[in-house]
């Protein structure tokens, strides 16, 4: 005859070490065993050729001056992010600036179509939607860090305010200069934003170089002048700056100026998982 046996389920088993200090009444396997990396999926849906221009900038020519575009500006932004990450307050001093700029730069624009809006609506009883693609362009984003995404919706807001301005100027609502002038001031705030990162330069120096004075702490103050003393503390971080690791520097890279393969495609950046806390 099988005889029941009680359990009390209050009752935890065995004392036993577990992953992460779990509970004991855990089983092995559920306190182990670990969720894998995070993967998501971005794009930037672009409607207007003056907002792709943005995306996949200019070449430098004896002709016409480079620009930089969001592919360029997100592979610029990986090595600040990165140097950043090993204690270097350069990286840290410049990702408070793109912070400041990222964010002027979309109240800019949103100010200039918040003006053309009230342009298309001054005429009462007439409704004029606002311009779409037959074929729009989507381009998938996968960015190392939050700053490439960042630049990708000024973008964005930088194309909704082109398909406006242009469908003002289509029915009669601005003339044909005034309209252009506003996209190139639309235009120059994002270009303008995106090229604060070309500033920046590699000096492998992390905060004790520059407290002890040594000589490669002299050498980044000689290249990149003095820093606020909060930032050079490290009490004032930009919002989405990386943890600070501290590490050896040897995996950093130096060279801050990308070849144009890398600037058409790059895998690390693509194939970037979301940060977790493991």
């Amino acid at each position: 005859m099988v005889q029941s046996m009680d359990i009390d389920e209050e009752t935890p088993r065995a004392s036993r070490r577990l992953p992460d200090n779990a509970d004991p009444a855990v089983d092995y396997a559920t306190a182990a065993e670990r969720p894998g990396t995070l993967r998501g999926e971005a794009s930037l849906l672009i409607e207007t050729r003056q907002a792709q221009r943005l995306v996949y900038g200019r070449r430098q020519s004896s002709e016409q001056a480079g620009i930089i575009g969001l592919v360029r500006y997100g592979l610029l932004t990986k090595r600040i992010w990165s140097a950043a990450m090993l204690d270097d307050p350069y990286a840290d001093w410049f990702l408070l600036q793109m912070d400041e700029a990222l964010k002027a730069g979309r109240e800019t624009v949103r100010a200039y179509q918040r003006e053309i809006d009230g342009v298309l609506k001054g005429i009462g009883g007439v409704d004029i939607q606002v311009a779409h693609s037959l074929k729009p362009v989507r381009v998938p984003l996968q960015f190392a860090n939050p700053y490439g995404y960042m630049g990708a919706y000024l973008i964005a807001e930088f194309d909704a305010l082109v398909r406006t301005v242009l469908t003002a100027r289509h029915v009669g609502m601005i003339a044909r200069t005034p309209a252009e002038h506003l996209l190139e001031r639309g235009g120059r705030t994002v270009r303008r934003t995106f090229v604060i990162p070309m500033r920046w330069k590699d000096c492998a120096v992390c905060r004790e170089d520059l407290r002890l004075g040594t000589p490669r702490g002299r050498a980044a103050r000689e290249a990149l002048g003095e820093l606020p003393q909060d930032v050079l503390e490290g009490t004032r971080r930009a919002g989405h700056a990386p943890a600070i690791q501290k590490a050896a520097r040897a995996g950093v890279v130096s060279d801050n100026t990308p070849t144009e393969s890398e600037a058409v495609l790059d895998p690390d950046d693509r194939d970037a998982p979301m940060d977790d806390d493991s």
